[in-house]
């Protein structure tokens, strides 16, 4: 997937307040101590900077580099060495990684995979990077979020220079959802705003499939839980947090 207008929208809107939970989520599992992390689809950086605050030596990896280029001022103002890698996590070996300690995964981002085979593929790319004894750290949207709450789901937001409308709706195959993003840029040139389009599928399966495909790729599922670690999962969890370690 390639963010365009929809790097700076996504990043202006994200709630902060998620990347310090993600972060604690996988301090409080393995210490740091300037162990190596791959940080997949890290796109605008937040995440990635406060991991190299805990002690990790952080490397940012994603595939719009739009996404990147957000993310250099902040790593620039944070003073820490993170370096930005744009690249595709279905072909991680094509890229010449060196190999990692840790490996992180998080706000949904395996749910852009277009089915469970490119979900098992990303699984074994991750693989070839860690050693035995590697942690693998990732999150997905749990089925309740994808079949009960993201349809019908309406956002809108404005300002000055631009409007945003945020759209979901069910998808096409079980457990997916469509969002329709429309942007409206005001160009002062012209008094008046560019409409822009995109469209971004996700999807999800059951805890189950995740776990077997984790399996399937060398990993042993250390644990499946929900609110960031911190509770088990329900019915009603909206996302899914799994730790496994490579065998």
């Amino acid at each position: 997937m390639i963010y365009t207008t929809f790097a700076e929208v996504y990043d202006r809107l994200m709630d902060d307040s998620l990347y310090s939970r993600w972060c604690d989520y996988v301090t409080a599992r393995v210490a740091p101590r300037g162990q190596r992390l791959l940080e997949l689809a890290g796109g605008s950086g937040s995440l990635a900077v406060l991991l190299a605050q805990a002690g990790f030596a952080v490397t940012d990896l994603d595939l719009s580099g739009d996404m990147l280029a957000l993310a250099e001022p902040k790593i620039e103002a944070a003073g820490v060495d993170v370096p930005l890698v744009q690249g595709d996590m279905l072909a991680l070996d094509a890229i010449g990684l060196a190999p990692f300690d840790v490996v992180t995964c998080f706000d949904d981002s395996l749910c852009y995979m277009p089915d469970l085979a490119s979900v098992a593929q990303v699984f074994q790319q991750v693989a070839k990077l860690l050693p035995a004894g590697g942690d693998f750290f990732f999150d997905a949207h749990s089925l309740h979020q994808m079949d009960d709450i993201f349809p019908g789901f309406m956002y809108n937001d404005q300002t000055e220079t631009q409007a945003f409308l945020w759209t979901s709706y069910e998808g096409e195959v079980p457990h997916s959802i469509e969002h329709d993003l429309t942007f409206f840029l005001y160009d002062e040139a012209i008094d008046a705003y560019h409409p822009l389009a995109e469209t971004h599928k996700e999807r999800t399966y059951p805890q189950a499939d995740f776990e077997k495909t984790l399996a399937q790729a060398g990993f042993k599922l250390v644990s499946a839980t929900a609110d960031f670690g911190k509770a088990t999962i329900t019915p009603a969890s909206t996302r899914w947090f799994f730790h496994a370690r490579k065998e």
